[in-house]
């Protein structure tokens, strides 16, 4: 263990929005400005890789939680200069760790050689694939990540694929993402928003929350919730959709195919999602891949029974039966089913609730802070 009581550290990472990695990136951030005896300090830098001057969300919430950032601004898609300046400012810096956050990140860490003067720590988040650009990028991040120091990763099932790819099996370890508790919405709050969304009472709602992306399964939603309908017309509910993306267009002619556009919203991207918690009766994930799932552990925090697709991380953080349904991804009969349980059985989702606010509590942003700096000094060590 590395005894030093202050790790010099550099994030770099790519983000517009507060969603997945850039949320967990301020988590940490936010907590390494509290003191701990335990451990050494880190005094963080943070480098936003950014194609745009104009201020994005997550450049809008570092400001008002006051985390100090560098913006290094990229004039296409792969611009030369980007590894002149980010070689400035690790020169400037002289951080003992390099923490890069993206496969971008990754592969300008190892082309510029950032690595040779400071320890590197690779946090991969999972491949989306959605274009053959994209996916050559994937490619090399193989490349990448064989130089890391330490790699983290958000599952065990994406551990495997890296150390198929050639990491080194020592060098990876399993993070997965935090979540911190929510505030409370006032009743006044929650009226306003079921009336903008046009829901009444006694209906109950079905939340989804998540990039509109064929991934995340949400036309697989969409027929489920139907099929429930269908078979259920004594229960009033609506489907309510946070999120944008490529798939929306699409997603909404598929509503209007099945005559349910009263009965599913789609309100966009939200910066604050915790109205639509604190409305919901039912928290639906249903992903055909995911790693570590914030979206999963906001609705448990927020006291949110869960259904969600048995696949990639999600069972490290939910049993079946015990903190949240489980179905297999594409099933669309299972889910329905799902669905009709939960929403008929006020007992089972009450115990999955109980048992659902229990195990966020071992993903708590000080637990991510801790573990983060463990390899931090790990990296240091080796």
């Amino acid at each position: 263990m590395v005894q030093s009581k202050s790790i010099r550290a550099l994030a770099i990472l790519q983000a517009t929005s507060i969603t997945g990695v850039a949320k967990s990136v301020l988590e940490f951030a936010q907590e390494a400005t509290i003191s701990r005896s335990s451990q050494p300090t880190v005094d963080l830098s943070i480098v936003l890789l950014s194609r745009s001057q104009e201020e994005n969300n997550f450049a809008a919430a570092m400001q008002h939680a006051s985390v100090e950032f560098d913006v290094i601004l990229e004039r296409r898609k792969f611009d030369w200069r980007t590894i002149d300046e980010l070689r400035a400012l690790v020169g400037s810096k002289r951080p003992d760790i390099i923490w890069s956050n993206s496969v971008k990140s990754h592969f300008l860490v190892r082309l510029a050689r950032l690595n040779r003067s400071s320890r590197w720590v690779a946090f991969h988040h999972g491949y989306t694939a959605t274009d053959r650009a994209t996916q050559f990028s994937n490619q090399l991040d193989r490349w990448s990540l064989r130089a890391a120091d330490r790699v983290l990763t958000v599952c065990q099932p994406f551990a495997r694929e890296l150390e198929s790819k050639g990491v080194r099996a020592n060098h990876i370890r399993v993070q997965h993402m935090p979540v911190r508790p929510f505030d409370v919405v006032n009743s006044d709050r929650r009226t306003k928003l079921r009336a903008q969304l046009g829901i009444a009472e006694p209906a109950m709602v079905v939340l989804s929350v998540g990039r509109l992306s064929k991934e995340k399964g949400h036309e697989d939603l969409i027929r489920a919730f139907q099929t429930f309908l269908r078979r259920t017309p004594n229960i009033s509910a609506r489907l309510v959709i946070v999120g944008e993306g490529p798939e929306r267009s699409r997603l909404m002619l598929l509503c209007e195919r099945f005559k349910l556009i009263e009965n599913v919203k789609f309100v966009g991207y939200q910066d604050d999602v915790s109205p639509y918690y604190s409305i919901a009766d039912l928290f639906v994930l249903p992903s055909h891949t995911e790693g570590s799932p914030i979206a999963l552990l906001e609705a448990m925090a927020a006291g949110i029974p869960v259904i969600a697709t048995n696949t990639g991380g999600v069972s490290e953080l939910a049993n079946h039966e015990t903190d949240a349904l489980l179905v297999r991804k594409h099933d669309i009969g299972e889910l329905s089913d799902a669905i009709s349980r939960m929403l008929e059985n006020a007992d089972l989702r009450e115990r999955l609730r109980f048992s659902a606010r229990k195990v966020v509590l071992r993903h708590t942003p000080s637990e991510y802070y801790r573990s983060i700096v463990s390899v931090f000094d790990e990296a240091l060590s080796a």
